[in-house]
């Protein structure tokens, strides 16, 4: 009675049934006219308007329908699937009895075919018995990155003899949160340790006896590294360090979202921007695990992305993410970043904003940095950027020029190549093992 996997129109349209009689009375009528025969007149003026009237009265009958939605869960990675939960209440004094279904979803996700709407009865006011509500649930799969809006429920309906039909749209849109997909990394050898322990050799020449400070009691979320023995030992109960609660350790991740370093001609974009746009979707993949990791080892995590000045974007500040709930929140902001533009823009002739913004200034601490595809301007900015920063790591994409990594080596940047994702996590244990080695020949 519905057509299809189609978007159904919001104003009235005859069906099958009611198409058919409106041919067939045309036809009645034109013989009428072609023969004379004036007694055909009446019922085919009769067939034509039975199934406008049904229109009308479709159009002017709107059910009173109440939606709730709600996503399990709410925000979900990319590659799995959330379910969508519906809770439908007729809210009028009628029966709504034979209407068809379907969600509206954006184009890349594919939600069910229409289907049908349980019988809905009169809306229950005493004794409510549920034969006004009807709860609907459908698996929704996830392939991309990005915040979807689903939403509004369109409800099918139709007159009695199912001559017109006519679409209505209720409740509003909801936002689905999918999120990069995380790749597992270690912890304990991984290069976060030597962030902290520098840190903390830092304090101990600062404090020579900094062991010796004032220890609090041990609270949810603490570091294990914070363990305070010998204060445990002590007290009988667990303590961590209070000189650390001085503010977390704090590390810098970025992100090349610029990809200054693109193809100039329209003609070269059309043919590897998807191969950009799969490495800028790896790229954060990649960032997102990092950041996740780096939030679970106890840190604060700045995060922040490459800008390139022909796109308008130099204005652009990093966010820092707190410890507790923050990999929550950095991982819906990062399902929040928006794909690359598809076709280059016009570049200038020189550098007028900074491709790194609110980086200057946050020198000693660790800086992880994601490379898409930047150019060796931004290379340099990177470069320089970083010269206070330790450990400073370069995760580099098969996109990335060589004169690029070429840069970042020259100023002491380790490069890691990942081209997959399940290069990281070997890449960053290998890293771990290197700050490991690195502070055993320290000492």
């Amino acid at each position: 009675m519905f057509g299809g996997r189609e978007r159904m129109r919001d104003w009235p349209r005859p069906t099958r049934r009611g198409a058919v009689i409106l041919v067939a009375g045309v036809l009645v009528i034109a013989v009428a006219l072609l023969f004379e025969l004036r007694d055909l007149l009446l019922p085919g003026f009769v067939a034509i308007a039975v199934p406008l009237l049904a229109a009308v009265v479709v159009g002017l009958w709107r059910p009173a329908l109440e939606i709730t939605r709600r996503f399990e869960p709410s925000a979900a990675p990319t590659g799995s699937a959330t379910t969508v939960l519906l809770t439908v209440r007729n809210r009028g004094r009628s029966t709504l009895d034979g209407a068809v279904w379907e969600d509206e979803a954006p184009p890349g996700l594919s939600p069910p075919e229409q289907s049908v709407l349980p019988a809905l009865g009169p809306r229950e006011r005493i004794l409510a018995a549920g034969d006004d509500t009807a709860r609907l649930a459908y698996r929704l799969q996830l392939p991309r990155r990005g915040v979807y809006n689903i939403g509004p429920l369109r409800v099918g309906i139709a007159d009695p003899f199912g001559l017109a039909c006519a679409t209505k749209s209720y409740g509003e849109a909801r936002e689905l949160v999918v999120t990069p997909r995380i790749i597992p990394l270690g912890d304990g050898g991984t290069g976060t340790a030597s962030i902290d322990g520098g840190l903390h050799s830092l304090m101990r020449r600062t404090h020579p006896n900094s062991d010796e400070l004032i220890a609090r009691e041990y609270r949810h979320g603490d570091p294990y590294r914070r363990v305070h023995w010998r204060q445990t030992a002590r007290r009988g109960e667990l303590m961590v360090r209070q000189e650390e609660q001085r503010g977390d350790p704090e590390a810098v991740l970025l992100l090349d979202s610029g990809l200054a370093g693109r193809m100039h001609s329209a003609e070269e974009m059309q043919i590897d921007g998807t191969v950009l746009r799969r490495g800028f979707e790896l790229g954060v993949e990649i960032a997102a695990s990092i950041g996740v990791r780096l939030l679970a080892e106890g840190f604060r995590v700045r995060f922040g992305e490459t800008t390139d000045p022909a796109d308008g974007a130099g204005e652009r500040r990093t966010v820092l993410f707190e410890t507790a709930g923050g990999a929550a929140a950095f991982l819906e902001y990062l399902a929040r970043i928006d794909q690359p533009d598809e076709a280059p823009a016009e570049r200038p002739s020189g550098r007028t904003a900074d491709p790194l913004p609110g980086i200057a200034g946050r020198a000693k601490r660790g800086l992880f940095a994601v490379l898409v595809d930047p150019d060796r301007e931004t290379a340099e900015a990177l470069a320089a950027a970083g010269s206070g920063f330790e450990p400073r790591v370069a995760i580099v994409l098969d996109t990335v020029d060589e004169d690029v990594v070429e840069v970042l080596g020259r100023h002491d940047w380790r490069c890691i190549d990942v081209y997959r994702a399940a290069e990281l996590a070997p890449a960053w244990a290998g890293l771990g093992e290197g700050a490991k080695r690195a502070g055993a020949d320290a000492r």
